[in-house]
């Protein structure tokens, strides 16, 4: 109750408060849990972009958040500050996109590449295995990619 009287206190008062309370009421929730666990799986499964932990030790919750966009650590870190300055971008997922998308950063920026490596032990070792899955993709040149290496031995 008291944090729901206080979200009406600060409407209020804001200049646009109009749109901030339309966006709580399309958007907007308040949820009672029993325990701290279960308000971080219900956190979990929403997977919001911001999630600003008021808690004694905050950093002793994080092993249990799974997904957030920004996580915002007790009560001077505000999700203004991640925002505005502290933060290490603004582009976050939304709309619970934090389940399967991380907030942009410098490595999203990064050029990357894969390199692999086989001894010939190696690839004969697990040959049939890529047969097999090229020829049911139905990439029979994929398949013989692998096939003409070993030709001689069968």
């Amino acid at each position: 109750k008291e944090v729901e009287k206080e979200v009406e206190r600060q409407l209020e008062t804001l200049p646009r408060s109009e749109i901030a309370r339309e966006s709580i009421y399309r958007n907007g929730a308040i949820f009672i849990v029993p325990s701290l666990e279960e308000a971080l799986k219900l956190s979990n499964e929403i997977a919001p972009e911001h999630l600003e932990l008021h808690i004694k030790e905050p950093m002793n919750a994080l092993d249990y958040v799974k997904h957030a966009g920004s996580i915002f650590l007790g009560p001077y870190a505000p999700e203004p500050l991640g925002d505005y300055l502290a933060g290490p971008n603004h582009v976050l997922p939304t709309s619970g996109t934090a389940r399967f998308f991380s907030p942009l950063s410098v490595d999203d920026f990064v050029k990357k590449s894969s390199f692999i490596s086989y001894t010939e032990e190696a690839l004969k070792n697990v040959q049939h295995h890529i047969v097999e899955l090229a020829n049911k993709e139905g990439l029979h040149a994929h398949a013989r990619a692998i096939q003409i290496r070993f030709e001689e031995e069968q």
